[in-house]
């Protein structure tokens, strides 16, 4: 097999998704491991010649960025390995710059997919999470593969080949902690670890099955206290409500703690991944919605009901909350957490189908929107024009998506009153953006 030439190119701005953008005799290049301005050797990764651009990774710098710093981890840094393992793109980058490369992003997107103008708003401004100096240890929950040795490995961007690794700095001190890498996981597929925030100690570790019998044979290798549990992928997952979910040791649900409330997640559950996320955007939400006593909120994309409590506080007995969720799994979880507050209905099914019923059946006040990355539809946009409510608060974990719902909205009567974003995701190119829409 023939070695691919490298490439000697200039980088040019920064672009979604953690790429530079190079040219080379007039082709695009979408560069990673890279910083805006520097002078490198490119390897490519994906250099088809019917392709619309290559895809590349930095392997030697010739002229560094004044940001560029040493990698916090080996397994990730480019420049020493040929297939870095993915989650920490940016890791070669300072994080002051890091957050200042995220508002450059962020503000190209609005501005070229929502037509919206930067001096208008607040941006390009993405904002520090207190505790989170270095960056590091914020991750409460962690995905991994398993290699041929039974080791649990990572892979890199684009790229099916394993590194085993027995570190993961963006995880949570507790997780690195908690004995995982010294596990031999032999007939396990998957590993999926997670913390509680409710003491930042509790582990739960579910393992996705490759061999049936595996799974008991590697939790009797974890030390007393870990929760452990397995579930079977076919037909969907534990986070769905599918998949068949077996406890094999203590419970296989975590409590978490937000703003002095007390959360259930079950399995593969969603919940924030950033330690401090689930407490920041409660408070940012309901900073922005301003609920009132008696006023009817839906929570669309409800998950187990992070920001449905908080609502029903705040709307009180007078008022009503629609938690809305289509995972069974999750909306199990969101009907426990939020049973005591007899104001909210916690709804199963499709965002739109039942957005579309609640509007009728109620006059809705405000909406909350924390939808999947992929953002919302067409139809739920339609959905939301329809409903005639006046204030929707929209929290996004992609800008690209956010930028296309952000017009979407617009078409439909709806302003954009205030944007703010904040880095919730150090060392990687993702970012949290949170903002309020009112329709006059």
């Amino acid at each position: 097999m023939t070695e691919t030439p490298l490439l000697q190119v200039r980088l040019g701005n920064i672009a979604h998704g953690g790429h530079t953008v190079a040219r080379h005799e007039g082709r695009v290049i979408f560069v990673r491991h890279g910083i805006p301005g520097e002078l490198v050797s490119v390897r490519l990764t994906e250099s088809a010649p019917e392709a619309k651009f290559w895809r590349g990774d930095v392997v030697q710098v010739h002229e560094a960025s004044e940001h560029r710093v040493p990698h916090f981890w080996n397994a990730a840094d480019a420049l020493k390995h040929r297939d870095p393992v993915g989650g920490a793109e940016f890791g070669h980058i300072s994080l002051e710059h890091q957050r200042t490369l995220k508002a450059q992003v962020a503000a190209e997107q609005f501005t070229r997919l929502a037509g919206l103008k930067a001096e208008d708003y607040n941006f390009p401004s993405v904002q520090f999470v207190e505790g989170n100096e270095d960056g590091l240890g914020w991750r409460t929950r962690m995905s991994y593969s398993v290699d041929g040795s039974g080791r649990l490995a990572m892979s890199g961007f684009r790229s099916n080949k394993l590194t085993s690794i027995d570190s993961m700095p963006l995880a949570h001190p507790a997780i690195e902690n908690s004995g995982i890498y010294g596990v031999d996981y032999s007939g396990i597929d998957r590993v999926e670890v997670a913390v509680s925030s409710a003491d930042d100690q509790s582990i739960l570790v579910l393992l996705a099955e490759a061999v049936p019998g595996a799974a008991a044979k590697v939790a009797k290798q974890f030390p007393e206290g870990v929760n452990v549990a397995s579930f079977s992928q076919q037909g969907g997952s534990a986070a769905d409500g599918k998949g068949s979910l077996q406890v094999l040791a203590g419970n296989p649900w975590l409590s978490e703690k937000v703003l002095g409330e007390k959360y259930r997640i079950t399995g593969e559950g969603f919940w924030q991944v950033h330690r401090a996320a689930a407490g920041l955007l409660s408070e940012r939400v309901i900073d922005l919605l301003e609920p009132s006593k008696g006023e009817q909120i839906a929570d669309l994309y409800a998950g187990a009901g992070l920001f449905s409590l908080p609502l029903a506080k705040a709307v009180g007995q007078a008022g009503r909350v629609f938690s809305i969720e289509g995972a069974p799994g999750t909306h199990a979880d969101a009907k426990k957490n939020l049973k005591a507050f007899r104001q909210a209905t916690v709804i199963r099914g499709r965002v739109e189908r039942v957005l579309r019923q609640v509007a009728r059946d109620a006059a809705l006040d405000a909406v909350v929107l924390d939808p999947p990355r992929a953002g919302i539809d067409k139809q739920v946009a339609a959905e939301l024009g329809s409903s005639g409510v006046s204030r929707i608060c929209y929290v996004s974990c992609d800008p690209a998506s956010f930028a296309r719902d952000i017009a979407r909205l617009s078409s439909r009567g709806y302003e954009l009153e205030h944007v703010e974003i904040h880095d919730l995701y150090p060392h990687t190119h993702h970012m949290e953006s949170i903002g309020l829409f009112v329709r006059h």
